[in-house]
């Protein structure tokens, strides 16, 4: 089974960060990443994956049309079993609270720690092994 990291960024990018970030992984095999540029893209993938193993949904808050503020229930409600960590570049003590009662496991401010990103995508590889 393939796991499969999902990211939903609106800024193209992002997605060259995280494949530079994670490119032994990928190479390797560990794990997948998908990048979407929206939250109805992302609400499609998610109910469309048959042959892979979502083990996290990354998502950033300030997305034109959906936020990612809306698309986190959504998320939750369509798969319940995959942990949201939510990013911005303003981690105010406010849309932290937001994002927690919401159902997300984290927020992760830009610019991102990828060291801690990398931990917490590791624990999921290894739950799901």
């Amino acid at each position: 089974m393939k796991l499969l990291v999902l990211v939903v960024h609106d800024e193209p990018d992002v997605e060259m960060l995280f494949r530079q970030q994670f490119r032994h992984d990928l190479r390797a095999g560990r794990l997948s990443m998908e990048f979407v540029q929206s939250a109805p893209r992302a609400l499609e993938r998610i109910s469309s994956v048959e042959d892979v193993s979502i083990i996290l949904i990354l998502s950033d808050i300030n997305m034109p049309g959906m936020s990612g503020l809306e698309l986190l229930p959504k998320a939750k409600a369509a798969r319940p079993d995959v942990p949201i960590i939510m990013i911005t570049a303003y981690g105010d003590a406010e849309t932290k609270r937001k994002v927690l009662e919401g159902g997300a496991e984290a927020l992760f401010t830009k610019p991102i720690d990828f060291s801690a990103l990398r931990n917490e995508i590791d624990a999921r590889v290894m739950r799901a092994a």
